[in-house]
């Protein structure tokens, strides 16, 4: 799928947002990719995760490993399409985790499955996740790569779309500045689009 065509899937879904957003890094943003309204969509949800596993075939990953929540529905189908299992760390106490009987193990090769990398925070995260429990993780994927070539990642990150959507930091954001309300993405916006 080429970079305009990704885009106007996400605009045909709504998913491209505009606006005062406060994104999981903390970071603040005009712009927000809700891919939850595209992955709603089967059709749309198994062609992304197919597009991804294409690029990674060759690393022969063994386990895809998705933070949670974001991860869950895009790691699932790359898995599919890989042929192999899927399974998501999720937050307890404040950190990423292995919970509900999910393992890990020295001989797994991992692919670290995401929909949005921003800061590469959550990535590396997920990649400890693995590391702890003696895996390797052999690549990250994504269907969004809005870091700019910043996510500073030990391993190679593959992405469907690079789109650098301007970030600031709260202490400097001119949208704050201006007094313009923040937004929690997932709430009623402004949407460039409309519905698929």
């Amino acid at each position: 799928m080429k970079r305009e065509e990704l885009l106007d899937l996400f605009r045909r879904c709504s998913a491209l947002l505009e606006g005062h957003f406060r994104l999981s890094s903390g970071l603040h943003s005009s712009g927000y990719l809700q891919c939850a309204l595209v992955l709603q969509h089967p059709q749309h949800a198994g062609a992304l995760g197919a597009e991804l596993a294409d690029r990674v075939r060759d690393l022969r990953p063994t386990t895809v490993l998705s933070p949670a929540l974001g991860g869950l529905i895009i790691g699932h189908e790359v898995a599919r399409a890989l042929g192999v299992r899927a399974i998501f760390a999720e937050r307890e106490d404040g950190a990423l985790r292995l919970r509900r009987g999910f393992s890990l193990s020295e001989a797994e090769r991992v692919l670290v499955v995401e929909d949005v990398v921003t800061t590469g925070g959550s990535t590396r995260e997920t990649m400890q996740v693995a590391r702890a429990a003696g895996a390797q993780v052999v690549a990250a994927v994504a269907i969004v790569d809005r870091s700019g070539g910043t996510a500073a990642l030990d391993v190679p990150l593959h992405a469907l779309l690079d789109l650098a959507l301007p970030t600031y930091d709260p202490a400097a954001c001119p949208l704050c500045a201006s007094g313009a309300p923040i937004q929690k993405p997932g709430s009623r916006q402004v949407a460039v689009g409309h519905d698929q």
